[in-house]
Formats: structure tokens, sequence, C-alpha cells
């Protein structure tokens, strides 16, 4: 299996010349020399509205059009008028829910998991606007010895499917357990469990905005009807790309903003009030992926990206889970597994009689410098809210998220760091 040459790596970012240790990818990752020659080239050469018939507009244009090549080509979208850009994933999946509002009807049932507010709040808003009923697939510990061992099981989203199931909304990957969601198996058990129950339209909507960086995506395979991810955590500029099956787009978005935004402006690759250069850059970072790999394929470059993370995993996670510092009251939020079933987003918290808040952890990091973490909730306020023993919401938990350009040596360092905030 082909292994990542992480010095190549690092030479396609130039913020990582400064030396500074980015460990706050899951917010958003550093940006590729390639995307950013992308945007000085449009702004420099091609720089005017879209639609005209002079050779610059005309090469404006083509220039976007590729944007849809691309973000096609990272969801392995059946046609490029399946997918579009927007200013944020929270903006398109609220666009969703209101296209959807005329399909929706008194008593439907939307299944919600506990993260991101992106791909919740939308349908908890349609859910409270159309009379819908909100059922919730909750994470369970999976260790006597750490109430927070939390991930998703599918087992435990099967019995919420019911013959008035209409739509099931779940993220591909947590952006705080750091736990893969099996998108294709679950997807297919709750179909099946649908079609026994009589339900007469299911649709699924995906988060992928804490999966993309890692994994790559499949919406033909997982056999889904919408998705969303954020270009700025995947090597890009800070935009988003969107997902709708062409027959979702057909049968059931059917409101007005369905007819002007996702059918008309959607197929045009408007990027939702944003600069053109944000959707030509997004063209970028396919052939960075590619890059990474003597296949010059996006699945192989997936494949080395996931094997690689384990090994920067592998140490963080092994100091955290160490009996010294159990005992001192570190416990992991998520499963402390090294393997391909989670991505190297770790987060945890420090509870007992010696309990230290997450906000004074991150304190150590910011006065020492050179490191950057966070705390929080992170935007799964559901799901930190309802972890038992309770916690602070508002202090949350501390997360350290890497991705393929870290280096084992830059985890030595934040161990180094821990060790001084924990002692």
């Amino acid at each position: 299996m082909t292994t990542l040459d992480i010095n190549q790596v690092r030479s396609c970012f130039p913020s990582l010349a400064s030396g500074f240790i980015y460990a706050d990818n899951a917010g958003g990752s550093q940006t590729t020399q390639g995307v950013i020659d992308r945007i000085v080239d449009y702004l420099s050469n091609t720089n005017v509205q879209m639609g005209g018939g002079y050779s610059v507009g005309l090469l404006s244009s083509q220039r976007v059009a590729e944007s849809s090549i691309t973000a096609a080509e990272l969801f392995n979208a059946a046609s490029v008028d399946e997918v579009g850009f927007g200013p944020s994933t929270t903006m398109m999946f609220e666009n969703f829910a209101r296209a959807l509002y005329n399909d929706i009807h008194p008593g439907d049932e939307f299944i919600i998991s506990y993260e991101h507010e992106a791909n919740n709040g939308p349908w908890k808003r349609l859910a409270e606007r159309r009379k819908a009923v909100l059922k919730y697939w909750q994470p369970t510990p999976v260790s006597q010895d750490n109430p927070y061992s939390f991930t998703y099981n599918v087992e435990d989203l099967l019995p919420l499917v019911s013959s008035r199931t209409r739509l099931v909304a779940i993220s591909a990957c947590s952006n705080i357990l750091g736990s893969l969601i099996p998108v294709e198996k679950a997807v297919k058990a709750l179909r099946q469990r649908a079609k026994e129950q009589g339900a007469r339209k299911v649709e699924v909507s995906v988060d992928c905005v804490a999966y993309a960086p890692h994994r790559k995506m499949d919406v033909q395979k997982w056999d889904i009807d919408y998705c969303v991810f954020s270009l700025y955590k995947v090597y890009g500029i800070h935009n988003a790309a969107a997902y709708v099956r062409s027959a979702a787009m057909q049968t059931s978005l059917t409101s007005d903003i369905a007819h002007h935004f996702m059918k008309d402006e959607f197929h045009k690759l408007q990027p939702g009030g944003q600069g053109y250069e944000l959707a030509y850059a997004a063209t970028g970072v396919v052939p960075y992926l590619k890059s990474l790999t003597p296949e010059n394929d996006l699945t192989a470059s997936f494949d080395a990206i996931a094997n690689y993370e384990q090994k920067i995993l592998a140490p963080l996670l092994v100091f955290l889970t160490d009996t010294k510092q159990v005992e001192r009251g570190v416990r992991i939020v998520g499963t402390s597994e090294i393997n391909l079933s989670r991505v190297p987003t770790i987060s945890f918290v420090v509870i007992g009689q010696n309990a230290i808040k997450s906000k004074d952890i991150v304190g150590v990091f910011d006065k020492k410098g050179g490191i950057g973490i966070r705390h929080g909730h992170f935007y799964a306020y559901s799901l930190v809210d309802n972890l038992r023993p309770k916690l602070d919401v508002d202090d949350g938990l501390v997360r350290i998220s890497l991705v393929h350009y870290n280096t084992v040596e830059e985890v030595e360092k934040i161990v180094d760091a821990l060790r001084e905030a924990l002692a």
C-alpha cells in the first residue's frame, strides 16, 4: 500500500513553514498553494461577471463551471447537475429544509443525531413549522470504565424508523467523538426497515464536514439524497459544496426557494453570493489530493491518508488513556480504539477531585504558544449537553484535531504540553 511522503505533503502548504502546530483542523484546515494560486489567478485575470460573451467573460464562466466537475468528483455524484456551492454548510442545509417545506406533512417524522447544529437546526425548525415529529438517534457508551465513551450504533437507529419516517439526517463523522458512521450500512438498513414499516418516502441527509478531510465520499454507493461538506476543511477556501440527488431535485424540492435557488441557481453553480474565485479555487483541491499517491486516484490517496493518520493518532491516544492520566481524571469523549473506525479528532475532559476546566487546559497551550487547540461544544450542543456525568456546556471539552499534514514530532510536542497542563 502506498504511503504518504510527509515532506512532500507539507511542502504544499505555505503556512506550515512557520513551524506553528495547527491542531484545530476540525475547525478549518490549512490551504494548499494550488488553491491559493487559483484565487490569485482568477482575481488577476478573469475577475468579471459571468455570462458575458466577450473572451474574458467566457473564460470566467468556464473556470467557474470547472468547479462543478471538482465537486462532483469529490462527492462521486452521477452528474455535475447534482452539485453546487454556497457560503456555508449551515446555509446549504437551511436551504434544503426550506425547499422541502411543501413536501413535509403534519405527523411526518425526522430522525436526527446529536451532532453539529448545521445538519440539525434546519430540520428542527422545519419540523416546528410543519408540525413534524423529531426523533433522536442517541450515542451510547461502550465502556463501563468511561461514561463518556460514546459512539453511534446502527442497531439503535433502526427502532426509530416507522411508517411515518420522512427524513433521516446523520453525520458521516462526529466532529467531537471522531468516530465514523458506516453510512452505507446504516442507510441500507434503515431503508429496508422503512420498507418493512410501509414508509411512503424516506430521504437521507448526510453531513460530511468532519468526514471529507479524512475519507472519500461516495453519495451513489451510500444511496443518499442530500450531502454537504466544507471546502475550507478539505484544504480549500471558505465555502461549501452541496449534493442533491437528481430525483430529489425533481420530486421533493417543490417550494419557491427550491425553484429559484436549487433548480436554477444551483445548476448554474452561482456560489451563493460569494465571489466566483471561491468556486474556481475548489478546482485546486482534487489535483492536490491525487498528487499524494502515484496512482493519481482519490481512492488511493484517501486510503493513504487514513493509514498515515493512524500514526499520528496513536501517540496522543496512548498518552491520554495511560493509567496515570486516567487516575488523574482524564476521560476520552468517544472511543479509545486506535483503528480505522475513527479519525484523529480527539476530545477529552478532566474530571474528579482534581478536575480541570477545559478552558484552563487550552489556556496553558495558548500561554506556551506555538500550538493551536480549542475547547467548547463545537456546535454539537445537544451531544455535549447530554453527556453524563453532566458537563458545563460552555466550557465543553478539549479537542485536538489532526490531519495528514501533521507529523509524529508535532504530536510529541502536543503530548509534552499536555503533561505540563495536567501536572
